[in-house]
């Protein structure tokens, strides 16, 4: 796809393409080049979002379920027939490999609206039976009105849409505030349900400059129409949508950072561990909040391990291929320092080179976004790469010597997204799992995994609430009481 730094990005806005005299550069991070503008969303605008979802709200709310499905099957249908764009916007403003973008991104935004179209009219309130005999009651389920969904650039499809299916499906109207590294990724999604048939207003999608972060999204928050926000990103970011949603006193769901633990048992079966390991700790750079930042392994097979998971890494990862891409330089020097830091306390790099600056394919120069995977072994407590979450191509090993350190481990971070456990006996990987603090424990695959029909969420600073399936329209959904008398 050709890039076209002319071309400006608009807002979408009651049903209407925004094209505003403030704009920003998109950059690439592989390239370093600006690919496109995009428009910059000011305070106006904002309100002019959510006055245009309240206007929508009394008839979207109102629509039939059966004509949601409709409208949600053919957005999925418009999402996958333009696959290969979407899939390029998003290669192009993340540094996405295209096994990442259009294989996986893409497809599993698609089946996220079809999954949802089918559950929308399970929504179902409950009778239950009062004490008074005379007195009979329903409870209903009512969509809040206006919910703010705030998406990260990470994995744009996947997180911008559940940011806002979820909600459309219960009956509310959306605002999405997308990243602005990847504004055009935003803008596909609103395009795909306009075009689909969605009412003008019911979605609208917004992108800024950074330094308008604060006031745009404060003036959003504070919306009288807004009433519900769902957030993913960084739990820097997260406390201070929490603060903002908590003064105004309006519900929030979270979605935040990870400390993923992956616990391999001296019973694993390496050939299963070391490649899920692998990927689930360098997928996509490790720029996941799912992926996995530490390697809990037993002292009987560590050795073993680190081989199998080297050849992995390698394997994978390493060979002719360039250096992975990471979105900015700024998550390259922050891994760096994290390892270097460790480094000096007495850990060890055993596979990688932190210190190395990799070159641009094309260039051959020093590319500030380019990191290969690193491999840190000794990593103990006293260090900051224990429990800082690094996002980025780096994992630290841990030795442990039994179950009961494995889950003092795994636990010992105030995040709690996901994590993994290797073992061959399931009743063991089961108790294990019982006993870990995150939302998701995976045995015998990586930390990295998420679909339609499984609760998605963390527990501690990895925030609270879930998305997906029915949990996730539950979410925007909230409960009325009706009583009335019989006689």
């Amino acid at each position: 796809m050709a890039t076209d730094p002319s071309y400006t990005v608009p807002l979408l806005i009651n049903g209407k393409e925004v094209t505003t005299d403030t704009t920003f550069d998109v950059v690439s991070p592989s390239s370093h080049k600006p690919i496109w503008k995009a428009s910059s969303a000011s305070v106006d605008e904002a309100n002019a979002a959510a006055d245009a979802a309240q206007a929508a709200f009394p008839t979207w709310s109102k629509t039939k379920p059966s004509a949601r499905r409709d409208i949600f099957l053919k957005a999925a249908e418009i999402f996958a027939s333009r696959g290969e764009e979407y899939g390029a916007y998003m290669r192009e403003e993340t540094g996405a490999e295209a096994a990442f973008s259009s294989g996986f991104n893409v497809p599993l935004a698609a089946e996220m609206m079809k999954d949802v179209a089918g559950r929308i009219s399970s929504v179902m309130g409950s009778i239950p039976v009062c004490s008074d005999d005379n007195t009979a009651a329903l409870v209903i389920k009512e969509p809040w009105g206006v919910v703010l969904g705030i998406a990260p650039w990470n994995a744009p499809y996947i997180l911008g849409v559940r940011a806002i299916l979820y909600a459309l499906a219960a009956g509310n109207t959306c605002i999405l505030k997308g990243s602005e590294l990847s504004p055009r990724c935003f803008w596909a999604i609103g395009t795909s349900f306009i075009e689909a048939g969605l009412p003008a207003g019911a979605l609208n999608v917004l992108f800024h400059r950074p330094q308008d972060a604060a006031q745009v999204t404060t003036a959003l928050i504070e919306h009288p129409a807004v009433k519900k926000i769902n957030f993913t990103g960084s739990t820097l970011v997260g406390r201070i949508v929490a603060t903002a949603a908590g003064k105004n006193l309006k519900p929030v769901l979270m979605e935040l950072g990870g400390k993923a633990s992956a616990i391999v048992l001296e019973d694993a079966d390496l050939k299963k561990a070391a490649p899920q390991c692998a990927l689930g700790s360098f997928l996509h750079s490790g720029q996941i909040c799912m992926a996995t930042e530490r390697i809990l392994v037993h002292k009987d097979i560590k050795a073993q391990f680190i081989e199998a998971f080297k050849g992995a890494a390698e394997g994978i990862f390493g060979g002719d291929k360039p250096a992975p891409v990471l979105i900015m330089s700024a998550g390259v020097d922050k891994n760096k320092r994290l390892i270097g830091d460790a480094v000096k306390a007495g850990a060890k790099v055993i596979h990688g080179d932190h210190e190395k600056e990799e070159p641009h394919p094309e260039t051959k120069e020093a590319s500030k976004t380019r990191m290969r995977p690193i491999i840190v072994d000794g990593v103990t407590k006293e260090m900051e790469l224990f429990y800082a979450e690094s996002f980025g191509p780096s994992v630290s090993l841990v030795e442990i010597s039994s179950e009961e350190e494995a889950i003092q481990m795994a636990n010992d971070t105030e995040y709690g997204l996901t994590s993994a456990v290797f073992t061959e006996n399931l009743a063991r990987g089961l108790r294990i799992a019982k006993q870990i603090e995150s939302g998701a424990v995976h045995i015998n695959a990586m930390t990295v995994h998420d679909e339609t029909n499984l609760p998605h969420g963390g527990v501690k600073m990895s925030g609270w609430g879930r998305f997906n399936g029915n949990w996730g329209i539950d979410e925007f959904l909230r409960l009325k009481t009706i009583t009335y008398q019989e006689s």
